[in-house]
This record gives C-alpha cells, sequence and structure tokens, in this order.
C-alpha cells in the first residue's frame, strides 16, 4: 500500500534566496514597444493594469522541479491506488487519451477560429452527440456544458422553459431525499421550490409520497438511477407514468450511468432530460487532472430546448448551429470543453459498445464482492434491504460501531489514509447514518478490493479493542487532523476569502 512522503517542504516563494536574480521581470516597456501595443493597453480597463510587476517566485529550474517532485510524492491520486469515492466514479484515466490530447493541432486551438480550422474537432463533438444520444436512449445532445452541476442547471432551466411555453408557472421540482446535494440546489437557482420525497424501505423512491404531493404546480423530479444508494429505482417506470400522466417531466442526474452503462438507458424508463459527466463515466480526469466535463440530451420537443451551439452536419461540413429556436440560451462560452470531449472520445472508441456494457458489469461486481467480503463485521451494516444486490455503488453504515465503541464514519476515514488508502465519501447520503459510500469502478482489481476489505476489518476490529487508537488517526500522513469547522470558515481559505472580499470592495 502507498506510504506518503513526509517532506518538510516549504512555500515556493519561502525557497527564494534574494541574494540570487535567476530572472528579470519586465516592469516597463520602451517607446518603441509602447508604440507598437499602444492601441491594446488603451483598450485595457485601467482598473486591470498592474502598478506593480507580478510577484514571481526566484527560483532557478532544478528548485521548481525538486520543489514541485516533492509536492507530487506527498499527493494521493487514482495512479497511486483506488479513489473509491461514491457517486464520483474516479476512474483510472487512460494515458492514450493524455497523450493525444497533448498534441498541438488540439491544445493550440483558439475558440474563435473559422469553423473551416476546425472541422475535426467539430467531427468529434458531432459524433459524441450521436453516441451519447445513443447510449442514454434520448433523440439529441450538446457538449456545451462544463460539468455535472451545470447539466443539472441546465436541465432545471429547461424544465421551467417547457412549462413557461405552455403558459404554465409551475413552481415545484420534486426531488428525493437521497438526491445530491447540487440537485436541490439546482432547482432553487432555476426559482423551483424544492419538494422533498422520502425513500421507502426497499431503497426506493416513495411512489405513494409521489403521487400525494403531485399537482398542478409540479414541474418535474430530478432523480438518479441506480441511486445513491447503489439501487436501481424498481418502480421507475410507473414513477414516469404518474409524473407524465401529470403532464410533469423527469430529468436523469448521469453520476450513476457508470452502473447501468450498456444495459439500460434512461430515455427508455420514461425520462426526458438527460445529464451525463464525461470526467465520472467516461474517464476524462477530474479535479485538478481536469477540467470536467457535460452534456445534456433530450427527448421529443425538448430537444428545441436544449443548451446551444450543437454540432450539425450539413453536407460535408460541421457547423456550430447557434439558431435554436426556444434554447435556454448558452450554459459555457463557446462550444463546451473541447479536450476532456477528446478523451472521452478516445475512451468510447477503445471500449465499444461491448466494452461499455462491461464497464458497469464489472463496478457492479466489483462492488458485490466488496459486500460479500465485508459481510457479518461486527459494527457494520448493510441499510436498506440488505438482500438486494447492489449497482456500481454501496453505502454502508457503522453507527452500530459509534453507538459501541465512539468511533465514527470520520474515524475509519482517517484510519484508511494511515494505512495509506484514500478514504471513501462520508456522510452521504444524509438518510443513511454514519454512512460510508464506496464505489470501485471496473479499473480495480480483485486483489486491490480484498486488500481494502480486509483493512476496513481490521480497523474495525481495533476500534472495538482500542478505540483511543483509532480516533488519534493519521499519524502516518504529513497532516494529522485537522480542525474541520475552523477549515470551513472563510476567513481560513486565505486566496478565496482575499479575492471575494477585493470584489466586493471594487
Amino acid at each position: 500500500m502507498w506510504r506518503q512522503a513526509k517532506w518538510d517542504e516549504p512555500l515556493v516563494f519561502e525557497l527564494t534566496k534574494a541574494r540570487r536574480e535567476t530572472f528579470k521581470v519586465i516592469s516597463e516597456f520602451s517607446d518603441e514597444a509602447k508604440e507598437f501595443i499602444k492601441d491594446i493597453l488603451n483598450a485595457l480597463p485601467k482598473n486591470l493594469i498592474r502598478k506593480e510587476p507580478p510577484r514571481i517566485p526566484d527560483l532557478s529550474e532544478i528548485e521548481v522541479v525538486r520543489h514541485f517532485t516533492r509536492l507530487s510524492q506527498m499527493a494521493y491520486g487514482i495512479d497511486v491506488g483506488p479513489v473509491p469515492l461514491g457517486s464520483c466514479t474516479m476512474k483510472y484515466n487512460p494515458k492514450i487519451s493524455e497523450a493525444l490530447c497533448r498534441d498541438s493541432r488540439i491544445t493550440d486551438i483558439h475558440p474563435d477560429q473559422d469553423e473551416e480550422t476546425v472541422q475535426g474537432v467539430l467531427e468529434i463533438i458531432y459524433l459524441m452527440q450521436k453516441w451519447l444520444a445513443e447510449i442514454t436512449g434520448m433523440d439529441l445532445c450538446t457538449l456545451n456544458v462544463p460539468a455535472g452541476a451545470a447539466g443539472e442547471l441546465a436541465g432545471a432551466l429547461m424544465i421551467r422553459k417547457y412549462h413557461e411555453l405552455k403558459g404554465e408557472a409551475r413552481d415545484e421540482m420534486l426531488i428525493p431525499d437521497s438526491a445530491h446535494g447540487t440537485n436541490p440546489a439546482s432547482a432553487a437557482m432555476a426559482g423551483f421550490k424544492v419538494i422533498k420525497i422520502k425513500t421507502d424501505e426497499k431503497g426506493n423512491v416513495d411512489l405513494e409520497a409521489i403521487k400525494a404531493v403531485l399537482s398542478d404546480r409540479t414541474a418535474g423530479i430530478m432523480l438518479t438511477n441506480p441511486n445513491t444508494l447503489g439501487l436501481f429505482e424498481e418502480n421507475i417506470l410507473e414513477v414516469a407514468k404518474v409524473l407524465h400522466d401529470n403532464d410533469s417531466l423527469l430529468y436523469y442526474d448521469g453520476a450513476n450511468l457508470n452502473g447501468i452503462l450498456g444495459i439500460a438507458r434512461p430515455g427508455d424508463m420514461g425520462f426526458d432530460i438527460v445529464h451525463l459527466n464525461l470526467h465520472k463515466t467516461f474517464a476524462a480526469p477530474h479535479g485538478g487532472g481536469g477540467p470536467g466535463a457535460g452534456a445534456v440530451c433530450a427527448k421529443g420537443k425538448l430537444v428545441n430546448l436544449l443548451p446551444k451551439p450543437i454540432v450539425r452536419k450539413k453536407g460535408s461540413k460541421y457547423i456550430l448551429d447557434y439558431d435554436i429556436k426556444y434554447s435556454i440560451g448558452l450554459i459555457r462560452a463557446y462550444y463546451g470543453h473541447v479536450i476532456p470531449t477528446i478523451k472521452s472520445f478516445i475512451y468510447i472508441i477503445m471500449l465499444g459498445p461491448k466494452g461499455l456494457r462491461e464497464v458497469s458489469e464489472i463496478s457492479t461486481l466489483n462492488t458485490n464482492y466488496f459486500i460479500k467480503l465485508i459481510e457479518g463485521t461486527k459494527g457494520i451494516t448493510l441499510p436498506y434491504d440488505p438482500a438486494r444486490p447492489r449497482k456500481h455503488e454501496v453505502v454502508i453504515s457503522v453507527e452500530r460501531l459509534a453507538k459501541e465503541t465512539g468511533v465514527n464514519a470520520e474515524d475509519i476515514a482517517k484510519a484508511l489514509l494511515d494505512r495509506g488508502l484514500y478514504a471513501p465519501t462520508i456522510y452521504f447520503p444524509l438518510i443513511v447514518h454514519e454512512a460510508l459510500m464506496i464505489e470501485f469502478t471496473e479499473t480495480e482489481t480483485k486483489e486491490m478490493i480484498e486488500t481494502y476489505a480486509r483493512v476496513l476489518k481490521e480497523i474495525v476490529i481495533e476500534a472495538y479493542r482500542d478505540p483511543k487508537k483509532v480516533k488519534e488517526t493519521p499519524r502516518n500522513t504529513s497532516v494529522r487532523r485537522i480542525d474541520n469547522v475552523r477549515a470551513n470558515l472563510p476567513k481560513y481559505v486565505t486566496p478565496t476569502y482575499k479575492f471575494i472580499e477585493r470584489v466586493k470592495k471594487d
């Protein structure tokens, strides 16, 4: 298992030695340069022109290389070991995608280039639109979405506009209590009142609860399938019928598509709008390896509401179509995040239809194998119909362990870090007390899953034998436990806080 390096690494500015000058920052232009760029300088807003030269660390190349190499040795990532964050689908990013996307013909493209000069990229986007529509059972997709939460907002805005075009002021959005936290946030941002729908004892969205709140104010429902518990919504066809009979729409959160990829399609379940996360299901990197990328797909008349532009084929040429009659507009400038889209394009090409199906089969097999390995472990329970197989992820509870030993989900997470393993998502979904949400993607090996299960059981055994020892973890990481409350206070998130304060002042 991975062991984190513990370099006593200073900040890059602290490495700077005042006595040495390795390069010069030009703080003043020559008269000749000023004449050459005077139109640019005059066009720049005065408040954006620096009064002082930028503060850049004064370091040699070898110092910079060593600094960042040491930092990388302290960092955990998917290339080091499993990152089983439930609902995040942190899968391995194939290196062929990374290599091909470093080609200057991709990286040096400017978004204002003439369409004639980017026909290859537009063809890739066009094919992705078609493939993703087929994968999800939709009629048309757009890739003009930066990531998942933006896709949620786009879907919610489409639902709002659908009802507005009919002259109806529907202002309520149904959202399961197991939903991703961004779902109610996106619905609220789109102007909806959020109506929470409870989960039944089997882990499905409660159909009777839906019927009880359904009215002429119900715009639609936002849910994912499999749901956040890793369970397939058994009553999805009935849910769709009840909503559609009320002329309410179904929006599909694509965060959990990895559990049914190539096996079941949201469109066949009755969903009207789908968003996808290319940085989850289709192996474009997350976070620091990003940016993320999304897609929004629709069926029937709703395709006329999709964010623009959409790539169309006109004869032998590919064009950007901004003329979409009832489009909700631009969600992202230009035509989306191109490089992650190309990485996902390569991923789909490499796997093909059979391979995409195997993705969900193996990820589901991995999850259920893990459940079997930890079955019967004292202090751990599987809430909501434990006899039902899970799909791509599982939510277990250590509530019993916490009551009997005082060791809670956070303590388990910290103890995993101490043993060189990345912690799962904790305390989510909120309907499971002391939740550990674990997702092994299709790229994890049988041996790695066995190791994770063994270590988890060892931590539980230690919790019963010496709870204080577990609660004092991590000991072996470069940073010990942080103060969670203090870390979440804006004034301690210095760069962000200072930026916000400066914007407020300006």
